[in-house]
């Protein structure tokens, strides 16, 4: 009980201090018991004062430090390491958040926010008297890592991981990789088609020693935690032996009386119940669609590769850590959304680039040449009604990069664009400049008042009340009308429920913090990678992805983890097991054992978070969560009571 403490209060640059009397608060504070010095400072997380806390602790003997600032989520770390560098144990430091409690919520009432900042850090020193030093929890980590999702971003995510010396599982759902990116010819700002990308990273992946790919994988479940985690993954068959002839399985196609719409094409072809994989997707080999298949036998009669004795099969795969690089759905307009579905030449913007790629000569659509085509922005993307009110970020470079690609491809098109205003950030402005400088035309609406696509006369009518020109309504007869959809989260999400990931508003799956801890989720030893994190363009999820690899590998690398030391403990002699507490807990943390005959409560380290759910219900008071324990909540509680 008795410590000397330092208490440091942030102005944070006038976050804080703009709304709280930082000198009240120092002076209220100064004098309580053990607080051997108080100080104010501009930004506590600077390194100039990071250095004087650290000869502060040292000069002064400090047994325990406070820092009043902003969320602990922010800058908790790296207090608690600061206190580390002076000789202190991290433990004996505590937080103190009078930013979001304080003065970001009572910014109209000065004199309010300041007594509570007061009753904030009044409540940590009463709390930081009892804080004891703790040693981190050590487990074994096993080092290897299970990557899903074998697109752009997990492709590139495995390859790194395997550069580090991880051994790497990279699990793909569909029987090809190469994700959304194999069905981009072309690919904005550079000089390489997606095809050629994911060509560079497969054959990476193929000739790697310590990456195993399994494609038509799902995974089945999964059990343990961080450094510890065993999954099953249901491997489906492809009906086809791994050694066939080319000419064979064309013979096979070529006979299959079942006709389905090609996802690959975004439905704009069809393809049959057996089917090879397109130029851009890896690996090279042919798969019969088990759901659309008649089992009609037309095809085993013409080609011996053909094995309907082909079962699934279960590998175990024992991991340290989960990747996730999952990706993403384009937007689906809606039945009439404008025009989609009801007017035979409204097409996606997806469906665009398809046609674009596979047209020659002249670009024709339903038997008809295309000259004149609209193109209609922010179909869903920043919807005033409706879930996705994101920007989808890659949509306007996108569009704008397919309109050129197409009027150089085909002389003689002209290209209108419907927009809410274009967002082709960094260097893919010079995009839009070209554009520009090759006679396309901007029109802009606000995002009340959209355009309108209808049939007059039998032609295709898409009009603006274009805020360019004061709102004066514009009308352009196009012969294709192109929707730009954005991207949407992946609408078979089965891994994301098997694994419990949070999702944000957007439902895109959530990092902790955006700037802080940008790839890492609460789940411990699970990181994000990609489009199944938000919008990005293929550069971003690499990045995303390096990143990703990076603190995965962090979790494998030394074979052992340290983990936090706050979590739940049980009595075990009041404790007489009544299943409440294990109930309660969202990470199933909490198992019944034998305990000297009678049934108790232990806790796992490893899954424990540390989020007390299990304390309020236990009608025996037999849990306690350590560094929150009874007596330093109680000792807070009586401070604020008492003033």
């Amino acid at each position: 009980m008795n410590k000397k403490l330092g208490i440091y209060i942030c102005h944070c640059g006038g976050n804080i201090s703009d709304y709280v009397d930082v000198e009240k608060v120092k002076k209220a504070i100064e004098n309580e018991e053990g607080v051997a010095m108080a100080k104010t400072t501009m930004f506590a997380c600077a390194d100039s004062n990071q250095k004087e806390m650290v000869e502060d602790i040292k000069s002064n003997g400090l047994d325990g430090v406070i820092v009043a600032s902003c969320s602990p989520k922010l800058h908790q770390i790296t207090f608690r390491a600061v206190t580390e560098r002076a000789g202190l144990n991290k433990y004996n430091y505590v937080h103190a958040n009078i930013r979001e409690q304080a003065s970001w919520a009572h910014s109209d009432d000065k004199a309010g926010a300041t007594e509570k900042a007061i009753h904030i850090v009044k409540a940590a020193i009463a709390k930081v008297r009892y804080a004891e030093s703790l040693e981190p929890i050590k487990i074994k980590s096993k080092k290897a890592v299970a990557v899903f999702g074998a697109g752009v971003a997990g492709m590139k995510a495995a390859i790194e991981l395997a550069n580090m010396g991880s051994e790497v599982f990279l699990v793909e759902r569909e029987f090809f990789v190469g994700g959304r990116t194999a069905q981009w010819d072309s690919v904005c700002t550079s000089n390489q088609s997606g095809g050629e990308i994911v060509s560079e990273l497969y054959e990476k992946i193929k000739n790697h020693k310590n990456i195993i790919l399994y494609t038509g994988a799902e995974a089945e479940s999964y059990s343990g935690s961080i450094g510890d985690f065993h999954l099953k993954i249901r491997i489906k068959p492809s009906f086809v032996k791994s050694e066939f002839k080319k000419e064979n399985i064309e013979k096979a196609i070529s006979v299959c009386p079942v006709e389905v719409d090609d996802e690959f094409e975004f439905n704009l072809k069809k393809r049959k119940a057996i089917y090879q994989n397109k130029e851009s997707e890896f690996p090279k080999r042919p798969v019969i669609d088990n759901i659309n298949c008649t089992r009609c036998g037309e095809c085993e009669k013409v080609c011996e590769n053909i094995d309907f004795s082909q079962k699934e099969e279960t590998v175990d795969l024992h991991v340290g850590s989960i990747l996730m690089a999952t990706g993403f759905d384009p937007y689906l307009p809606e039945t009439g959304e404008f025009g989609f579905n009801a007017i035979d030449n409204v097409i996606t913007l997806s469906q665009f680039q398809r046609l674009v790629s596979a047209s020659n000569k002249e670009l024709i659509y339903n038997g008809k040449k295309i000259k004149n085509i609209a193109y209609i922005y922010c179909v869903g993307s920043r919807q005033s009604e409706g879930e996705n009110k994101f920007c989808s970020r890659y949509c306007c470079t996108t569009t704008i990069h397919s309109s050129i690609e197409a009027k150089k491809k085909f002389p003689g098109i002209f290209n209108f664009h419907f927009t809410r205003g274009i967002r082709t950030y960094g260097k893919q402005e010079a995009l839009y400049h070209e554009s520009s400088k090759m006679g396309d035309i901007y029109l802009q609406s606000y995002e009340n008042d959209p355009p309108v696509v209808d049939i007059q006369n039998g032609k295709t009518i898409v009009k603006i009340n274009d805020i360019l020109t004061g709102t004066k309504e514009m009308m352009v007869e196009a012969d294709l009308v192109v929707l730009v959809t954005g991207m949407t989260p992946r609408a078979e999400n089965s891994i994301g429920s098997l694994f419990k990931l949070p999702k944000g508003r957007d439902k895109f799956f959530n990092e902790i913090h955006m700037k802080l801890r940008p790839v890492e989720t609460v789940i411990d030893g699970i990181t994000i990678a990609g489009t199944c994190q938000g919008p990005k363009n293929i550069a971003e999820s690499v990045n995303s992805a390096l990143s990703a690899a990076t603190k995965s590998f962090s979790y494998v690398s030394k074979g052992e983890l340290e983990l936090e030391p706050i979590v739940a403990e049980v009595d075990k002699d009041t404790c007489t097991w009544c299943g409440i507490c294990s109930e309660a807990c969202p990470f199933d943390a909490i198992k019944k054992v034998d305990y000297n005959g009678k049934a108790v409560a232990v806790i796992n380290n490893s899954n424990c978070k540390g989020c007390g759910m299990c304390l309020p219900v236990c009608p025996s008071d037999s849990i306690e969560l350590i560094a929150f324990s009874n007596k330093e909540i109680e000792s807070m509680i009586k401070l604020l009571a008492k003033d």
